[in-house]
């Protein structure tokens, strides 16, 4: 509840009310994408995102898993990478022909190329919570992750993260993220986000 006898808050209410209008109004329906590795906070920061912008939440992930009928690890096991990320490109041309989208993507989809032409349509956002807090939160849910299960667990992860890392470059917005809650971590998306969109404006006058 809005504190509307306390200034700062009420400051702070309208200027993110404002920063969500300018946001909306500049997007005009253009997908926003979530990179990152696996851990990163895509599929629980992706909905706080899509609620506050009036879009709808897809996880990629998800909607292969529902298709598929089974889950990722056993996708991995039974048919191999190379089926899954046909799968994950197949998901993601579908999902770029609509709009109004925040789309939590998978880890390794930045790496397929030609995905980047249909992440490109829209905005690109990268989050970023650094190699240590990856790790530590890998390590402290119970989700199994195919390309992690091996006897040298950190070396695979930094290997991976050493592959990725140049290609999350190509995102148009880098989020840095530390310990803020996924709600938090929207607000800051919205923030950064704002300001790209009016640097674009401006260079577009």
């Amino acid at each position: 509840m809005l504190n509307q006898s306390n200034p700062n808050e009420l400051y702070a209410f309208m200027n993110d009310l404002t920063c969500l209008i300018s946001v909306k109004q500049t997007l005009g329906g253009s997908n926003l994408y979530l990179v990152g590795m696996m851990g990163c906070g895509k599929s629980q920061t992706g909905p706080h995102l899509a609620k506050k912008l009036g879009y709808a939440f897809v996880d990629i992930d998800e909607v292969i898993e529902k298709a598929a009928k089974k889950t990722i690890p056993r996708i991995f096991a039974e048919d191999g990478e190379s089926c899954f990320r046909q799968l994950e490109s197949q998901f993601l041309k579908e999902i770029g022909t609509r709009h109004s989208l925040v789309v939590a993507t998978g880890g390794g989809l930045v790496t397929t190329p030609r995905n980047w032409g249909i992440l490109h349509q829209g905005v690109v956002i990268w989050l970023d919570p650094g190699r240590d807090r990856l790790l530590h939160r890998i390590q402290s849910d119970q989700k199994i992750r195919p390309l992690l299960q091996k006897a040298n667990f950190i070396d695979t992860f930094d290997a991976l993260l050493k592959d990725r890392n140049p290609i999350y470059l190509q995102s148009d917005l880098h989020v840095n993220v530390e310990d803020q809650s996924p709600q938090e971590v929207s607000l800051l998306i919205l923030d950064q986000l704002n300001c790209l969109l009016k640097k674009q404006g401006d260079l577009n006058v």
